[in-house]
């Protein structure tokens, strides 16, 4: 069976869960392969190895490091070179995106962004999207190989097959033109304890029916155990952060279950969260258009209803 490479998602050599599900998908099309960025994949190497890479091909050069697309391109197409793979899978994202284009041109593959799910299909690699604002499920074969497919979080759930993940270096040299734009600087995230909004399997959102007062979405959000998101209205408000966005314009995710709290449901919101599996919304309105697509809708104050959701999960859990 021809290779399939993973592009691996990590924090200094820590894995992230998409990364494992990414894995997961790809035994279905093949043998998995890692593909690390970086110089801590010892590190990385044992949680590679439960979730089934055979081998970690390993770009260690600073001119590749960093969140810049074309760099990681010219390495992506390096490693496929030596590799031969079926398909070449990446975590959805701006950058990822990107380089997975560029890497289409310079390989020749078929390309797909923002994949739901990945399977064989009958002379290639068959694909599942969210497309017009995820007004409409799309089912797509990729036909030219390598499948080059950008895959949301949450797709699959991540299930363990230990492999050996022997390490392959690979030496890359990235030219002028792609070492162009580069990264200057960094800063970390301020860490709020909560997990990351891309990759939770709970999000609690507010909109502009929070007035600009988050905390009950926050309380709630903390019971249970999820990311806090927000429409577009109230990034622009400046009532919270323009990194915790959901939306055609901001983040897209897919939870097990996504709470909006006091947001109408415009078309930019629902480009970013309708594929979730279990929607819920707390609105005041009830012919807002948020409640056309949930699964349970609640006509309410949110902040009457979310104290009392509150207290009910936290007696639930004790």
């Amino acid at each position: 069976m021809a290779e399939v490479l993973v592009l691996v998602d990590h924090t200094d050599g820590q894995v992230k869960k998409n990364t494992a599900e990414l894995l997961t998908l790809a035994r279905a099309l093949g043998v998995p392969s890692a593909v690390f960025i970086g110089s801590s994949v010892e590190a990385a190497r044992p949680r590679l190895a439960q979730f089934g890479a055979a081998k970690v091909y390993v770009v260690d050069n600073p001119d590749v490091t960093g969140a810049v697309a074309a760099p990681l391109a010219e390495a992506l197409a390096a490693v496929a070179e030596q590799a031969s793979p079926a398909a070449i899978l990446l975590p959805t994202g701006g950058v990822n995106k990107e380089a997975g284009a560029r890497l289409a041109v310079k390989t020749g593959g078929g390309l797909i962004t923002d994949a739901t799910n990945v399977q064989p299909g009958d002379g290639g690699v068959a694909t599942t999207q969210s497309a017009f604002a995820s007004n409409y499920t799309v089912e797509s074969l990729v036909t030219k190989s390598p499948a080059i497919v950008t895959v949301k979080a949450n797709a699959a759930a991540p299930a363990a097959a230990q492999a050996g993940a022997t390490v392959v270096p690979v030496e890359v040299t990235v030219s002028e033109v792609a070492k162009a734009a580069k990264i200057t600087g960094t800063e970390a995230k301020a860490k709020s304890g909560r997990p990351e909004l891309t990759e939770a399997q709970i999000v609690v959102s507010g909109g502009r029916g929070t007035s600009g007062d988050f905390s009950p979405v926050e309380a709630f959000a903390d019971t249970l155990g999820a990311a806090v998101g927000a429409s577009r209205a109230a990034v622009d408000a400046g009532w919270y952060p323009h990194s915790n966005q959901v939306g055609q314009t901001g983040k897209q995710v897919s939870p097990q279950l996504y709470v909006a709290c006091g947001i109408s449901g415009a078309i930019q919101h629902r480009a970013g969260m309708q594929t979730s599996k279990t929607i819920v919304a707390i609105n005041k309105d009830e012919e807002a258009p948020i409640f056309e697509l949930v699964d349970f809708g609640v006509v309410g104050d949110l902040f009457t209803v979310l104290p009392q959701a509150n207290d009910a999960v936290q007696a639930a859990k004790s």
